[in-house]
């Protein structure tokens, strides 16, 4: 069966997509059929984002996982609950659930998501413009937003993906798959573009982006830090938020490559 999506959105239009605590009319519920006869289709499966789109953790669809920007590639899998579905971005593998009620945001894509390759060298060229996207998105009025990677509200590892992506170059979405991700160094090898993490012994918890002498910018929490993007220092000497930073201090790391997709 193939899939109308301009159909498709007409009938969840008119069903008005009711709240998920009461009852699905007959329009949405064929609509919810469609959804996933199309997923289960051999053709692609994958989308492109017509607009900033917000993908949960579960298929209720009430907490932010993280963030699709406009243009960016998702795959549709064949999970389909009532009034979601679950997806990966391809960019960086990311899963999470799209509301059915957000499917007008998508299109096929025309063109299937490839990976772009830098080396080390190449990187190293565009970090001055990494920095700058974090400087630049400082200016603009934000806050923390656990989840965001879209401006102007970013949670510390969605600010610093944002601002790699913004140049081609793509990190895992969580501070400790970043910290995973890239060339460990030591806080005495620190360069500006150079990514900081905190957290426990456990777990990288959190991320900063390396300036110089010491500072580096991030977006923090409203109870530990900043509530928005800041910079703060790497000192004991610091104001409160950064001394309480520079006692979760668990290394650093230094990006070398640019993300590409493990799944298939």
């Amino acid at each position: 069966m193939s899939f109308n999506l301009k159909s498709q959105i007409l009938r969840l239009n008119e069903a008005e997509v009711p709240n998920p605590s009461t009852e699905r009319t007959p329009a949405l519920k064929q609509a919810t059929r469609s959804v996933s006869e199309r997923s289960r289709s051999p053709k692609s499966q994958e989308y492109q984002c017509l607009a900033d789109l917000n993908l949960y953790d579960s298929s209720e669809c009430t907490r932010l996982a993280t963030q699709a920007a406009s243009g960016r590639h998702l795959w549709v899998t064949s999970n389909y609950q009532d009034w979601a579905v679950e997806v990966y971005l391809r960019e960086d593998d990311y899963p999470g659930w799209v509301s059915l009620s957000d499917w007008g945001l998508l299109q096929p894509a025309t063109v299937l998501y490839q990976a772009a390759t830098f080396s080390e060298s190449e990187i190293k060229k565009l970090l001055p413009e990494v920095i700058a996207f974090t400087q630049k998105a400082m200016e603009q009025s934000n806050y923390y937003l656990w989840g965001g990677t879209v401006g102007p509200n970013y949670d510390c590892s969605g600010l610093i993906q944002a601002a790699f992506a913004s140049v081609g170059i793509w990190l895992p979405r969580d501070a400790y798959q970043q910290q995973g991700f890239t060339q460990p160094i030591t806080i005495a090898e620190l360069v500006a573009g150079d990514l900081v993490f905190f957290g426990t012994g456990q777990k990288a918890t959190h991320v900063g982006l390396y300036l110089a002498d010491g500072f580096y910018i991030h977006s923090s929490g409203k109870d530990q830090g900043r509530d928005g993007i800041g910079i703060d220092v790497l000192s004991e000497q610091g104001d409160a938020v950064s001394q309480s930073y520079y006692q979760q201090v668990r290394g650093a790391g230094r990006v070398i490559k640019s993300y590409e997709p493990q799944r298939r």
